[in-house]
């Protein structure tokens, strides 16, 4: 069954991630401790698939570590749908996604060489919370 493995947050705009095993999500607003919380709901959560990133680092000849893309929530065991109102449940949240979340160029650095062209089409979605709660790695992942 598809599950959350990761779960990243960065305190300010481009200081480093920090990888923690819960974190609180509030509808509408973002994750509690993330540089995007209230910035409004359809920047409230990101969100990018282990098997994309494994898809991407074959091409790039290398692993894409969780976290390097600086997306907040990474899952397992199943692939993402880019689809705006397709919606996922994470654990106890509901999110809806809003769009893909395009590669930028700042993943040349944090992920190497190649990273944006790699992981065009790749780089997870964006996405609003519509329902809050805790978010756990080992949560479960369904498509809804």
């Amino acid at each position: 069954m598809p599950e959350i493995t990761a779960i990243h947050v960065a305190p300010q705009k481009r200081a480093n991630l920090q990888s923690v095993d819960e974190i609180e999500a509030v509808a509408d607003e973002g994750l509690v401790g993330d540089r995007k919380f209230g910035l409004g709901s359809q920047r409230s959560i990101t969100v990018v698939s282990e098997e994309e990133l494994a898809k991407a680092g074959a091409e790039l000849g290398r692993d894409i570590v969780p976290g390097s893309t600086r997306r907040n929530v990474t899952i397992g065991g199943m692939e993402l749908s880019r689809e705006p109102g397709t919606r996922y449940r994470l654990g106890d949240v509901l999110i809806e996604v809003f769009q893909d979340c395009a590669p930028c160029e700042q993943m040349e650095e944090t992920v190497g060489p190649g990273a944006r062209e790699a992981l065009r089409g790749r780089a997870g979605i964006r996405g609003r919370i519509v329902t809050g709660g805790t978010l756990r790695v080992g949560d479960p992942v369904e498509l809804v």
